[in-house]
């Protein structure tokens, strides 16, 4: 089995930016609820039961030929930072994150697929992919689903579908969700609009960490809410058209962003550029706000295509537990302030400075 100090020197393969179009679709996910038919739920379980049903579970999910070398931890020998690692890399809920003993979390060596064993659930199994690939994170996951479903008893009702912890999640039990940037949409102000036309389709927009977390460095989770009275191919099917739609808006707003003020946006991606190469102290909000500015200049020309890759790499390196690991140990805010800084600083010094004339070019493109 991987060892958590060797996950933690290969970067998710959804954090470098692996796909073509992944400059504004980052990543694609794909979540499973499943539960035992013949014990309780996690959440009404004694701790002994727990722990039992996770000795059952882990070695069911371990020989999975997709988890061969794979990491595999209980999570109550994992320490709180690593616990949070693994959160910032959105490996595991901040919910399991809470739990110790008869719970695990098993991940494969490129990260692209995870499984939490008693979370809220028994098992939720998880792929993530770059760009929008929904389609190729559901049959990762769907060949998982059925392989565990040949040695588990699954806890199934004929009429309602798979039985879950949160009746929100009773039927298929599949969250589908991708995480978008959508710096154009915010600074032209239209991103509200866009989140309450996405809301009357009976989708959800949450931020960076999902449930209960705010937008930061302008990147929005857009996902499915319900989970009954519709197959898993009309529930990606609609996430997909709704995904493809808000993508195209976006694209549409930076060149008009580009078309209306170049000189607006020179100036923002400009600063962003400078504050990020020279700031000494930086806190995580800020940070990510400048990554998102250059981000989008990586996008539209004004640096390296390479730049995008680099930003989506230190959104997760920059984050408070990541910064601890590295450091190897527990750091204050404020020692987390500079580190971040340091850490950006370093990596930015070779990205040259913006070539803001590609702004004013593709605005004459689009005049002409």
């Amino acid at each position: 089995m991987m060892r958590f100090s060797t996950l933690m020197k290969h970067p998710a393969e959804w954090m470098t930016g692996a796909s073509d179009d992944s400059s504004i679709v980052l990543t694609s996910r794909i979540r499973l609820a499943r539960n035992i038919s013949d014990v309780p739920f996690p959440g009404w379980a004694r701790k002994p039961e727990r722990i039992e049903i996770m000795t059952r579970l882990r070695p069911a999910v371990e020989s999975l030929t997709e988890m061969r070398n794979a990491f595999s931890q209980q999570l109550s020998e994992l320490t709180s930072v690593q616990k949070q690692v693994l959160v910032e890399r959105h490996l595991i809920s901040r919910e399991q994150a809470a739990r110790n003993e008869g719970s695990a979390a098993v991940v494969n060596r490129d990260q692209t697929l995870s499984v939490m064993i008693n979370e809220e659930d028994h098992l939720r199994l998880q792929s993530i992919r770059s760009g929008l690939h929904l389609r190729e994170a559901y049959k990762l996951i769907t060949k998982i689903d059925q392989q565990l479903e040949k040695s588990l008893p699954y806890a199934f009702d004929h009429e309602l579908g798979y039985l879950t912890a949160c009746p929100t999640n009773v039927g298929t039990g599949l969250r589908a969700s991708a995480m978008l940037h959508l710096p154009g949409l915010v600074i032209s102000d239209h991103i509200g609009q866009v989140i309450q036309a996405v809301a009357k389709l009976g989708l959800a927009v949450r931020g960076i960490f999902g449930e209960g977390t705010e937008s930061l460095g302008h990147l929005f989770q857009i996902s499915n809410q319900s989970t009954l009275g519709e197959t898993e191919d009309e529930i990606i099917n609609r996430l997909e058209r709704v995904i493809c739609k808000v993508r195209d808006h976006e694209r549409n707003a930076r060149i008009k962003l580009a078309e209306d003020d170049p000189q607006m946006l020179a100036d923002k991606i400009g600063r962003a550029y400078g504050l990020l190469r020279h700031a000494y102290v930086i806190d995580s909000k800020e940070a990510l706000t400048h990554l998102s500015l250059i981000r989008l200049g990586g996008d539209m020309g004004c640096f390296p295509k390479e730049v995008i890759s680099l930003c989506d790499t230190l959104l997760m390196d920059i984050e408070p537990a990541h910064l601890q690991h590295i450091s190897d140990k527990k750091l204050t805010p404020e020692q987390r302030d500079i580190i971040r800084a340091e850490i950006i600083r370093d990596r930015l010094q070779n990205i040259p400075t913006p070539d803001i004339g590609t702004l004013d070019n593709q605005s004459k493109q689009e005049n002409d």
